[in-house]
């Protein structure tokens, strides 16, 4: 077994030692990409389908205030299971958290299977909310603290792409689920959302605990082994090893003497932080995306669009979300966060008002509602559809690029070590209120102010590009714990960053020729304590 020994001047000397009263445990797998696979088969726990004739028939047409409640249990109860994600997350660890958060999702979704009204549907839709409250926050989290510099960006939009995976599956079993007679139908389709969550609590006792939760609780012994295996096949010598764990260190170390309770989200710059990362979250759902996302069957039958017709246009638009993150997946990195935050918000704005002109200039007022559902009152056919449709795709496809993806990677990272549960939690409450508030208001807004929405929506796009513009440091390819000092007072002014540039890789330059020195300490590897760390 290998450790680090304090040895003079806080450098550390690495020996060897046999390993005492080791626990048993599951084997792990390291591989990042596995890591980011298995950890987000939790974004498939976002959706369920409601949408079939029989889900209609049942439940009596449900519309306004009632649909939009149906809807936005689910964000509701993702409010409840963010506020207490970060104590779990802190208290438990970022992967036992989200195998806890299963559990809740289980539970819902069996009371939803066995519903026979209102009061149960929205009830089991808490519950699942409870789970994604805590997988939506913690799952980034993980990934964000063991993935590297490089591929952070990247590790972190897979669970985007685990979302809209999601979406597209479920559609399409709601859909295939559409032909199956009565409650049958929209029960056979929810059941199904079992499988994600078995898989998931399957895969994650083969998932290691993050290293920086490891380092956070006091287990440096488990941080430095796990660490090393992720970042370097198990080399605890290697320069990038010995360089990161001296910035965790460190930082951790400044951070235990910080300020405790609600004021480290405030005070001594902090405030930027907490501002970045609730915001880049809120705007993710003031961008009107959730229009396109939840009600596009809604907005294509304002186009025309019937019938199957409808049914099988809409699956289009989730593909097309899954195919333009992937796209995003491989330049996310490389590009970094602020363009895509800023551009991707203008375009999606530009979007919102040719959907909404269009529909306002050309549209026709249905008073019964369109084959009678009372949410979509106004129609446009002929060139102008066509117009409404092709922007309604080119939107989603903006999304899918950009703020989609991206503000969760964003958000993920802003934080210090000693916040980042707890402030990705407040950023998640700020993505999931907004998502129940919008969630509730779109149903009735559909019914009052039709067209009117888009203009809405788009206009704050607008102000979330701004925004970005002059309180978003660019973060990719830079440490997490080199990220703090673009938030710290004095810091860059956030138009005058760029990706890159980080130094950690000055640190490992320096580590390198130390050990091609021949150097009798291969590192500097500052300790939480002063106590012998063994791994």
């Amino acid at each position: 077994m290998t450790c680090f020994c304090h040895g003079e001047r806080g450098a550390f000397v690495i020996t060897s030692l046999k390993e005492k009263g080791a626990e048993m445990e599951l084997p792990k797998v390291y591989n990042t990409y596995f890591l980011a696979i298995i950890s987000t088969i939790g974004g498939m726990l976002y959706v369920s389908w409601d949408g079939t004739d029989q889900y209609l028939e049942y439940f009596d047409n449900p519309h306004g205030v009632i649909q939009g409640a149906i809807g936005s249990a689910l964000a509701a109860g993702s409010v409840a299971g963010a506020l207490f994600a970060g104590p779990l997350s802190d208290k438990i660890g970022r992967r036992d958290a989200i195998f806890t958060a299963c559990l809740w999702w289980l539970a819902g979704t069996a009371i939803q299977v066995a519903c026979n009204g209102y009061g149960m549907l929205i009830a089991g839709r808490i519950l699942n909310g409870v789970c994604v409250g805590v997988t939506s926050s913690q799952v980034p989290v993980y990934l964000a603290e063991i993935s590297r510099k490089e591929k952070r960006g990247s590790i972190v939009v897979i669970q985007q792409l685990a979302i809209e995976w999601g979406i597209l599956i479920m559609y399409f079993i709601g859909y295939g689920c559409s032909f199956i007679a009565k409650d049958a139908s929209f029960r056979t389709a929810w059941g199904l959302q079992f499988v994600p969550a078995a898989l998931l609590m399957l895969g994650i006792p083969f998932l290691p605990r993050s290293p920086r939760w490891l380092a956070k609780v006091g287990r440096e012994e488990k941080a430095i082994d796990v660490l090393a295996k992720i970042q370097a096949n198990g080399k605890v010598d290697d320069p990038l090893v010995i360089a990161e764990w001296e910035e965790i260190t460190t930082v951790l170390a400044v951070e235990r003497d910080a300020l405790k309770g609600w004021r480290k989200f405030i005070k001594n710059g902090m405030w930027r932080r907490t501002f970045a990362g609730t915001s880049v979250q809120a705007w993710q759902q003031l961008s009107g995306a959730n229009v396109m996302t939840y009600y596009i069957v809604y907005v294509f039958d304002m186009a025309n669009l019937s019938g199957n017709t409808n049914l099988i246009s809409s699956g289009v638009q989730y593909a097309l979300f899954i195919i333009f993150t992937t796209v995003t997946f491989f330049f996310v990195d490389r590009t970094g966060r602020r363009p895509l935050l800023i551009y991707g918000a203008i375009g999606m704005g530009i979007c919102m008002f040719v959907v909404g002109g269009v529909l306002g200039t050309y549209g026709t007022y249905i008073p019964g509602g369109v084959d009678g559902n009372l949410n979509v009152i106004r129609q446009v056919t002929g060139h102008p559809a066509h117009v409404v449709i092709a922007f309604s795709y080119l939107l989603v496809i903006v999304y899918a690029l950009t703020l989609a993806p991206i503000a969760w990677v964003y958000a993920a990272e802003c934080w210090s070590l000693e916040t980042r549960a707890n402030g990705m939690a407040l950023a998640s409450v700020a993505n999931w209120l907004l998502n129940f508030a919008i969630g509730l208001f779109l149903p009735p807004g559909f019914h009052n102010i039709s067209w009117k929405l888009f203009i809405i929506f788009g206009t704050l796009c607008f102000g979330a590009s701004i925004q970005a513009y002059f309180t978003y440091p660019e973060t990719a390819r830079k440490s997490l714990e080199e990220i703090e000092r673009l938030f710290s007072k004095g810091g860059p002014k956030p138009w005058k960053t760029r990706p890159g540039d980080s130094l950690l890789d000055q640190k490992v330059a320096e580590v390198q020729e130390a050990q091609i020195k021949g150097e009798s300490t291969t590192g500097r590897m500052g300790s939480i304590g002063h106590k012998e760390l063994a791994v």
